[in-house]
């Protein structure tokens, strides 16, 4: 059971931010909130490079962040050895990230879901386990260094 996660956006996925940090309490799952604290427009690498190192240096084990397009929060969670970011739109992608992938990080794009849809993948993203096998092989050979 996942118990606590990291979050982050900019100021475009802020009010999704606000509403998935909710949602998770309301489950009994901590999140740290590593800003942005409102919708006023800041740049998505302050908020993003702390959720991927706090992931990094084991103090959670996920994060979700918020963007957007999720462009931009995946390109920056991406550039840390220890992420493996996923963009998801839909139940399907945000499953198989975990399924197949590993994805230890939830990139959504704001402006092209639903708050609705958006609370679905994280859902669905923290509830699916990795399947290991011939996907672990590949998984394992992610890493540059």
């Amino acid at each position: 059971m996942i118990t606590h996660i990291a979050l982050g956006a900019d100021h475009a996925g802020f009010t999704y931010k606000e509403a998935i940090k909710n949602h998770l309490a309301a489950r009994g799952v901590e999140s740290e909130d590593f800003g942005t604290h409102s919708a006023d427009s800041v740049d998505y690498p302050d908020f993003v490079h702390p959720v991927a190192e706090s992931i990094e240096a084991g103090r959670h084990a996920f994060g979700v962040v918020v963007c957007g397009s999720a462009n931009g929060v995946s390109m920056t969670v991406n550039k840390h050895q220890g992420i493996r970011g996923a963009i998801a739109w839909e139940k399907d992608l945000a499953a198989l990230a975990r399924q197949h992938n590993n994805a230890n990080v939830l990139c959504l794009p704001a402006r092209f879901i639903s708050l609705e849809l958006a609370l679905e993948l994280v859902d669905t993203f923290l509830a699916t386990e990795f399947e290991g096998g011939r996907h672990a092989r590949r998984v394992g050979k992610i890493a540059c260094s």
